[in-house]
């Protein structure tokens, strides 16, 4: 479900998708793009990713924030591996379990995970 969602993104170089689910419900979602009320394009004319264009976990992490609802012990499944920056914002997060499909060029966001004892399983990505 998380590749299907990936699907929304607009951005051209990589489109990630992510489902966070905990009690065996959905409780966010997101993809990468840019930020509410900005233009739909992720990379500039040189084809380098925008500075303010936000990755597909602090897209969900940020619903959750806004829905009021709990991401403590929750899991999420994202289609790339995290990059650091998005592991710290899971680990805040409460979130104690991410499954991922396909690896990122960096692994040093999969180790502060592995470091702050959240589970981390890499699942080979069925299309």
């Amino acid at each position: 479900m998380a590749s299907v969602w990936a699907e929304n993104s607009y951005c051209k170089r990589r489109q990630v998708g992510v489902l966070v689910v905990k009690d065996k419900m959905i409780i966010s979602d997101g993809y990468n793009g840019t930020p509410s009320g900005f233009e739909n394009v992720c990379e500039d004319e040189n084809n380098v990713t925008k500075a303010y264009v936000l990755h597909a976990e602090a897209n969900a992490i940020t619903k959750i924030a806004r829905s009021g609802n709990s991401s403590d012990g929750a899991t999420m499944y994202v289609t790339a591996s995290p990059c650091i920056e998005c592991a710290k914002l899971i680990i805040q997060a409460g979130i104690k379990r991410v499954v991922y499909s396909e690896h990122y060029r960096l692994d040093d966001g999969l180790e502060l995970l592995r470091r702050a004892g959240i589970e981390v399983v890499y699942i080979e990505n069925i299309k």
